[in-house]
């Protein structure tokens, strides 16, 4: 699959490419091209070309676009979901849903189009003031590789409606499908050059990105050192910034808690997507007077995960997205294990019995006797690892819950109205959700607090944040 810019199919200037393979088989789907400084030139120049009629358009004729792409998205959801699947590794359902929450995203913005309205400020004697919603210009975006579909629309669909020109850059691991959605935006009537998309490694194609002065607005969503890095080169030219930099969002389940709702919302928070999931459940904090019930219970379900090609049938885990990413999981349990810093109670090595030998498998794992000053309850743990640790009141939860440098996501399970609004109150999250977790409605901002990142994703708050604001003074 080709790169693209300008809306045609290209090739990197240099003639390099990309392999993308199937993490649950190790087999070459296909390659991408492995593009340049002069390629991001190149998808750059067609964005400015494009961006003078883009900005002219009306707000209602560019929301048009994203709700004909979303329709369109709708209709070719299984094959779009294939795809994903089939170079991100995550079971078929997943992806599905994931194909589908893009299409709700485009459809949210899509159906605020019509009610974006500028402001006029009476100012008495001294006149009137008119404030209208400008576009940036020319946008980068970063996507990763753990859900790519939805943070592509994440960042398309505000970008985009508020006036923007875009340059993306996928993950290596994963751009089949974001280049796919491109050519369906094109295909529902977005001008070529508005979107682009260059393909190739962070260090190259990223931090050109991130250094070309024509860029008005970096929106990444990645690791915390990538963050800092983007945020340092970012500062010569003053782009504005969205950091979304991943988190160790605890989870807290109280005495008074449903257990069994919350061991389905633990399983589900942790091991969706194998872990790899910026608002997973990555700490757990139960209520001594259930600690034991409901560790059995987790534990008893965790077991009962059925892992394999997210292709087939009934899978509920696929593989982890890089042999890389496994290589970090594996030494970090092991440490664990071997440090004296948990004790496994399930899980905790690779899954090399057929038919998973050849993939990129894991197995959800359980750990209890975590140190709370040990890497798995400090560290952001991106994978299906699951620490679990009794507390005696809820003091010490939201202590340990505000223990990491992270700041995403948390919850807390419970049925009294005031240990919820303690949480909410005490707890440093962005978002902070009450009998559930990982739910992130396209109507809903969705950010970070700490290391976690600056700026907030979706809603009207990142409508905002594509937008700046101009005045007209009138004085009568």
């Amino acid at each position: 699959m080709l790169m693209r810019i300008g809306g045609a199919d290209v090739a990197s200037l240099d003639d390099t490419w990309i392999a993308v393979t199937n993490p649950a088989t190790g087999e070459q789907i296909d390659r991408v091209p492995s593009g340049s400084s002069d390629d991001v030139g190149r998808a750059v120049d067609a964005a400015e070309a494009a961006s003078a009629g883009w900005k002219k358009k009306m707000i209602r004729d560019r929301g048009n676009i994203l709700f004909h792409a979303a329709e369109e998205v709708r209709e070719q959801h299984k094959d779009l979901a294939r795809l994903l699947t089939m170079e991100q590794g995550k079971p078929l359902r997943e992806s599905i849903d994931e194909v589908r929450g893009y299409a709700n995203i485009l459809e949210f913005y899509a159906g605020i189009s019509a009610s974006r309205p500028g402001d006029l400020i009476r100012l008495g004697t001294s006149g009137d003031a008119l404030v209208s919603h400008e576009p940036l210009g020319i946008c980068g975006a970063i996507i990763p590789w753990n859900m790519p579909v939805l943070i592509m629309g994440w960042k398309v669909g505000p970008a985009l409606l508020a006036g923007n020109t875009m340059v993306l850059k996928p993950a290596s691991t994963t751009p089949l499908t974001n280049i796919r959605l491109g050519q369906i935006l094109e295909a529902s009537g977005l001008p070529a050059g508005v979107l682009n998309i260059v393909t190739g490694p962070g260090e190259v194609v990223g931090e050109s990105l991130v250094r070309h002065p024509q860029i008005r607005k970096i929106s990444f969503t990645g690791n915390c050192a990538t963050g800092r890095r983007i945020r340092e080169l970012s500062t010569t030219h003053l782009k504005q910034l969205t950091l979304e930099l991943g988190g160790s969002d605890p989870m807290i389940v109280m005495d008074d808690a449903d257990i069994d709702k919350a061991v389905v919302g633990a399983l589900r928070g942790r091991f969706y997507n194998a872990g790899q999931t910026c608002t997973a459940v990555k700490r757990l904090f139960v209520h001594d007077a259930i600690a034991a019930v409901f560790t059995q219970k987790l534990k008893r379900r965790i077991e009962e995960l059925k892992i394999g090609n997210g292709l087939d049938a009934g899978i509920d885990m696929g593989p982890l997205n890089s042999f890389a990413q496994r290589e970090r999981i594996s030494q970090l349990v092991d440490a664990t294990r071997d440090g004296g810093e948990g004790t496994i109670l399930t899980g905790g090595c690779r899954l090399d019995d057929a038919p998973c030998d050849r993939g990129l498998f894991y197995r959800p794992t359980l750990v209890a006797d975590v140190a709370p000053a040990g890497r798995l309850m400090n560290e952001e743990v991106f994978g299906p690892v699951l620490p679990v640790m009794p507390v005696p009141d809820l003091d010490t939860a939201i202590r340990e819950a505000n223990r990491t440098r992270y700041g995403l996501g948390a919850s807390v399970w419970t049925t009294r109205l005031h240990t919820a609004k303690r949480a909410f109150d005490e707890i440093n999250a962005g978002i902070v959700w009450v009998n559930r977790h990982l739910t992130v409605p396209p109507e809903i901002p969705f950010g970070g607090m700490n290391e976690s990142g600056i700026g907030r994703e979706n809603g009207i708050h990142a409508l905002d944040s594509y937008s700046r604001t101009k005045t007209l003074f009138l004085n009568w």
